[in-house]
C-alpha cells in the first residue's frame, strides 16, 4: 500500500472516529471498514490480525454501549417510549434548526416529557441528567473502542 492510500485510510478512521460524536454517523462501522480496506489492500497476516482484534474489539464496544447506558436507563426510569420521542424531537430539530437543532431537540423534547411525567422541575431536571449521562457513558465506550483499533493500525503502519 502506498503513502496516498494509506493517507486516505487515516482519513476514513479519521471520519469514523468523528462519526462517534455525531448522531447517525456510524463510526464503528466506518473504522472497521477502514481497517478492512487496508489489510485487504496489504494482504499480510499482521494487517489480518489487526482486522480480526479490530472486528472483536469493535464488537465488544458495541455490546457494551448497549449494556450499560440500558442498566442505567432502567435504574433512572425513564420510559423507553419517552427516550424514542425524545431521539424523534432531535431529529425534528435538526431540520428545524440544522445541525444544532438535533440536541437542542433532543433534550429540550427529554425535558419536557419529564416535565410532564414527573411533574416537577427539579424531578425533570434529575431524569434529564440521569438519562444525558448514560447516553454519553454509550459515546465513550464506542469512542475508546474505535480509538483502540485506530491505535493499533496506526501503530502497524508507523513501526512496520
Amino acid at each position: 500500500m502506498n503513502g496516498w492510500q494509506l493517507v486516505a485510510v487515516g482519513l476514513v478512521m479519521l471520519l469514523g472516529l468523528l462519526g462517534v460524536l455525531i448522531p447517525g454517523i456510524p463510526g464503528p462501522l466506518i473504522v472497521w471498514a477502514g481497517v478492512l480496506w487496508w489489510a485487504t489492500a496489504g494482504r499480510s497476516s499482521l494487517a489480518w490480525q489487526i482486522l480480526i482484534g479490530a472486528t472483536l474489539v469493535l464488537l465488544l464496544g458495541q455490546a457494551l454501549k448497549w449494556l450499560l447506558p440500558a442498566r442505567d436507563l432502567r435504574a433512572a426510569g425513564t420510559p423507553y417510549r419517552t427516550l424514542f420521542t425524545a431521539g424523534a424531537a432531535g431529529i425534528v430539530g435538526f431540520f428545524v434548526i440544522p445541525v444544532i437543532g438535533c440536541p437542542l431537540g433532543g433534550v429540550g423534547g427529554l425535558y419536557l416529557l419529564e416535565r410532564d411525567r414527573l411533574g416537577s422541575h427539579g424531578d425533570a431536571w434529575a431524569a434529564t441528567r440521569r438519562v444525558m449521562r448514560a447516553i454519553g457513558l454509550s459515546v465513550l465506550v464506542e469512542q475508546f473502542a474505535c480509538l483502540l483499533v485506530v491505535g493499533a493500525w496506526a501503530w502497524v503502519v508507523l513501526t512496520g
